[in-house]
């Protein structure tokens, strides 16, 4: 899928404009505001592993509010009140709570839920201690399950700090390392922004008019017989010899052409009959135009067939050999999918299929094997037309007959008889030839499409269920998110030879990297094909800042970029919010130009009716870090140095201060 702005530029401070394209899966979990408490702290789980926390938070507190309280439900919601959030981002009653919560460890029932939980608690109180005093709580941090421990550890990264981190900044770093590429991430991750493919249509048969034609057969058909049967008592009665040679002869050929021309009428009369419904030019007009949806499956049709190419073949070559049949389906796919908010993308796999089963039959020799069966062989066409030739000359030679035995009255009633055998003999033969087209093309057309429905059918389940297999879950797409920054920031401090304990803090802001593909699962934030990462250190010397493009499929860096300035040089930090193009930070520094970034873009067309547009933007604004990295950067902004000051780990109050 492309984002179809046709914008490729990007720059790591630059912003860029146009709207993206997106896919949106159907949720891995979905709540009804009246399940059970139970029941939603499990949501709120899954929503917290899904990198959601703040939905998270609302789950399990409304759980926990409504009964469902325990050492485990405790250490989840302890885990969602501070992911993605450091310790300055609290409120004081969001403090006050978990300080009221620390207390109620003593009373829950011992086991692993309750060590996990008692660890979370004391290594919040270890937040403002010396370094020498943390060594009993990593011990007991590393005696967790390795489950419990790194739940804490990516829930806590922006709340520990300092020395602290820096003791298991190493652990943290070689778990990113082996988990970065598990569960085949390059071999999967295309799918995550595949977009569900819509079932498979093919083209019913159209209506019959059988019934109409074969109404009015019997009124055409008496008519003509009436008609003839008059002309040949006046050649009778002129010539009985001559009339009844002329009467076989002319019975011989009209049944010769009526053998050998229904065949020929019908294949003809169906040609032109396709030829209209399919809007294509007679000759076959690569070029013809349509509106932008027919433009668009033509232009993947022509992808499709110039990729899949029988042996042998150049795929410009391909594309010329195969242009009356990539023109019919181009026109039959787009009256089939023709509807709003249907993206070509969604019927690929059907064209996909199409170019390969076009190839398959190629190879077989059976591509055009239908052409063939449908034309009329030569023999059958030189036969109907001498036998109408035969036909006309005996009408004649019956008029002859007539008017070598009979006065003028005759001959002008056999002129008339003649006029009125041609016209009610062609109605009638055009009644019989609809009628008995019509009731072979019905059964034809009924045969085709049930093939064609069923084969494609089962194209589209061999699809879609390759892509439910291949597609990550929500969890392993934020695991492999999180391995990326956590390997990132590693980078930075190296790059600028930076330990843990030299930090006041750090920020990570995501925004996407043009081009890029992006999907959501429904309720979920925005992920992306390519990234750019913002990585933001704040040390007492001032703002060390890295800029760095990201693919995500194969974690592949792009361009970098590096800047340093003091607390001062910061003067304001904005952000423009636009609901029809997105949300835009701009960073003003006293000593050079603003910089713009695009921080997301416009996502209400893509908004599902019971989908809240501001949490949908509020869930992708925490998840790409930029409420965090706001926050921080406008207090920089604001307060310089005294901000830091009293953000600084070491100068925060003691967790257990009011214990």
């Amino acid at each position: 899928m492309n984002d179809g702005s046709g914008v490729t530029h990007n720059s790591a401070f630059d912003s860029v404009v146009g709207i993206q394209g997106g896919v949106v899966h159907n949720p891995t979990i979905s709540i009804h505001s009246d399940a059970s408490p139970q029941d939603k702290y499990k949501a709120g789980v899954r929503c917290l592993e899904d990198g959601v926390p703040s939905r998270a938070r609302d789950m399990i507190s409304d759980a926990i509010v409504n009964g469902h309280d325990n050492a485990e439900v405790r250490f989840h919601w302890v885990l969602a009140m501070l992911s993605a959030r450091a310790y300055h981002d609290l409120s004081t009653e969001e403090i006050q709570r978990l300080r009221r919560a620390s207390r109620l460890v003593r009373t829950y029932a011992e086991g692993e839920w309750k060590d996990a939980l008692r660890v979370a608690f004391e290594l919040l109180a270890m937040l403002s201690t010396a370094n020498d005093e943390t060594g009993r709580v990593l011990e007991r941090l590393r005696a967790l399950s390795p489950r419990r421990r790194d739940a804490i550890l990516h829930h806590f990264d922006l709340v520990l700090t300092g020395g602290l981190k820096d003791s298991l900044w190493a652990e943290n770093c070689e778990r990113a390392e082996k988990a970065r590429f598990g569960n085949d991430r390059a071999q999967r991750v295309w799918a995550y922004f595949e977009p569900d493919p819509i079932a498979a249509r093919a083209l019913p048969p159209r209506p019959s008019t059988a019934a109409a034609a074969k109404a009015a057969l019997p009124v055409r058909a008496g008519l003509f017989v009436v008609v003839t049967a008059f002309l040949w008592i006046l050649a009778l009665v002129a010539d009985p010899v001559e009339a009844i040679i002329e009467l076989l002869v002319a019975l011989g050929a009209g049944l010769t052409a009526a053998h050998f021309g229904h065949r020929w009428w019908y294949q003809a009369h169906q040609l032109k009959a396709k030829n209209r419904l399919f809007h294509i030019p007679q000759t076959g007009d690569p070029t013809a135009t349509g509106d932008g949806f027919t433009n668009r499956v033509r232009h993947s049709f022509d992808h499709y067939f110039s990729t899949r190419v029988p042996h042998g073949f150049a795929p410009y070559v391909w594309l010329d050999y195969t242009v009356h049949i990539r023109n019919s389906l181009v026109a039959e796919i787009a009256l089939l999918y023709r509807e709003s908010r249907i993206s070509v993308d969604r019927v690929n796999w059907l064209i996909r299929y199409l170019a390969e089963d076009a190839r398959d039959r190629y190879n077989k020799g059976t591509l055009f094997d239908q052409r063939h069966q449908n034309k009329t062989p030569a023999g059958a066409q030189a036969l109907c037309v001498v036998a109408l030739i035969t036909l006309g000359i005996t009408t004649l030679a019956l008029l002859g007959t007539v008017a070598s035995g009979g006065g003028s009255s005759q001959v002008l009633l056999a002129i008339l008889a003649v006029v009125g055998s041609v016209w009610s003999g062609r109605a009638a033969a055009s009644s019989w030839l609809e009628a008995r087209g019509e009731e072979h093309r019905l059964a034809e057309e009924t045969q085709e499409y049930q093939e064609r429905l069923a084969a494609r059918q089962v194209a589209y389940r061999n699809w879609k269920s390759f892509l439910d297999t291949m597609r990550p879950s929500e969890l392993e797409m934020e695991t492999w998110l999180t391995c990326d920054k956590t390997l990132l920031v590693d980078e930075a401090l190296r790059h600028y030879r930076l330990a843990w304990r030299d930090l006041i803090t750090h920020t990570i802001l995501m925004t996407p990297a043009r081009p890029y593909n992006r999907a959501r699962a429904k309720g979920g934030p925005w992920r992306y094909s390519r990234y750019s990462f913002r990585i933001f250190l704040v040390t007492q010397d001032g703002v060390r800042e890295i800029s760095k493009e990201f693919d995500f499929t194969d974690a592949k860096r792009g361009k970098e970029q590096r800047s340093n300035y003091r607390f001062d040089a910061l003067s304001s930090v904005q952000v423009t919010e636009r609901s029809e193009v997105g949300y835009d930070l701009e960073l003003i520094l006293n000593n050079g130009p603003a910089r713009n970034i695009r921080v997301k873009d416009a996502d209400t067309h893509q908004i599902a009716p019971d989908e809240n547009a501001q949490e949908t933007a509020e869930i992708d604004l925490n998840s790409g870090g930029f409420i965090h990295t706001f926050r921080l950067l406008e207090g920089i902004a604001a307060e310089g140095k005294g901000w830091i000051e009293r953000h600084n780990p070491y100068n925060l109050p003691s967790f257990r201060a009011t214990d």
